[in-house]
């Protein structure tokens, strides 16, 4: 069954699509099939990040019944599968975020997850992301405006019925002038699925349009969001990355061989 996973935020620049391509490139890394899907259609940014900004087909062709939305479909060098949204300003005087639920229902059974990356804010874009998904991750920054805002954003989820999993929070540098992580699990009364601190690697990944775990995967950064992947996915991180050097010896070894590319 396919399982549909919203990641929202109450603030821009916070790194929420950092994150939704980040958690997406982790689950594939471990196995899973998943695709990243760019549900902010005023503002979309997955493409962008990722060097794809212009497309033939567009989550915004599906929604509008000219496309399906399996045409929509892109892999990325890096591996993941995205859907894009459409940069082009022409595409906002069609905007329907309202028919997002019901397109994304030509997927089920045909990926085991879809990452959304939603629009920052509370937007008709964030909404429709909210009503589609399963369950939501809320990701903020850990300074009090960003906090402040993600607390409104779960009360919405809430109100909507739909299962907030608690919050992944990005660009933590650990200093004196950020809220400590209890003190945000108190004020949000969910749990902090992850901490990803700030990495100049993040920088250095968006300028390559990879995404971040790929290009650098043993950057803190990337650390810390295969950390949340594994966690979402019900694995411990140790065994997680044991796995990984396993499976990369044995792609050494048959490589050598001449058995694998």
């Amino acid at each position: 069954m396919t399982k549909i996973l919203g990641v929202v935020s109450g603030k821009g620049g916070v790194g929420k699509t950092t994150t939704a391509i980040n958690l997406g490139t982790a689950f594939s890394a471990m196995g899973r099939d998943v695709i990243v899907l760019d549900a902010n259609l005023t503002t979309p940014n997955v493409s962008v990040h990722l060097g794809a900004p212009i497309v033939p087909v567009t989550l915004n062709d599906a929604l509008r019944g000219n496309k399906h939305i399996t045409e929509a479909i892109y892999q990325h060098p890096s591996g993941i599968k995205i859907i894009p949204s459409s940069i082009s300003v022409e595409e906002l005087k069609f905007l329907n975020a309202d028919k997002l639920a019901s397109t994304l229902v030509d997927l089920i059974g045909k990926t085991e997850y879809i990452i959304m990356d939603a629009s920052a804010g509370l937007s008709e874009d964030t909404l429709a992301v909210m009503k589609a998904a399963d369950e939501v991750i809320v990701v903020t920054n850990p300074e009090l405006p960003a906090v402040t805002d993600a607390l409104k954003t779960i009360k919405i989820a809430e109100r909507m019925g739909t299962k907030v999993l608690g919050v992944v929070v990005n660009k933590y540098r650990n200093d004196e002038f950020e809220l400590d992580i209890r003190t945000i699990e108190t004020i949000l009364e969910y749990p902090v699925l992850g901490i990803v601190p700030e990495d100049k690697a993040a920088r250095s990944a968006l300028a390559l349009k990879m995404p971040l775990v790929y290009a650098h995967r043993n950057s803190p950064a990337a650390r810390g969001f295969r950390q949340v992947a594994a966690r979402l996915l019900g694995e411990r991180y140790e065994e997680m990355e044991e796995r990984r050097e396993e499976e990369s010896l044995l792609n050494y070894v048959l490589r050598r061989l001449g058995l694998r590319k």
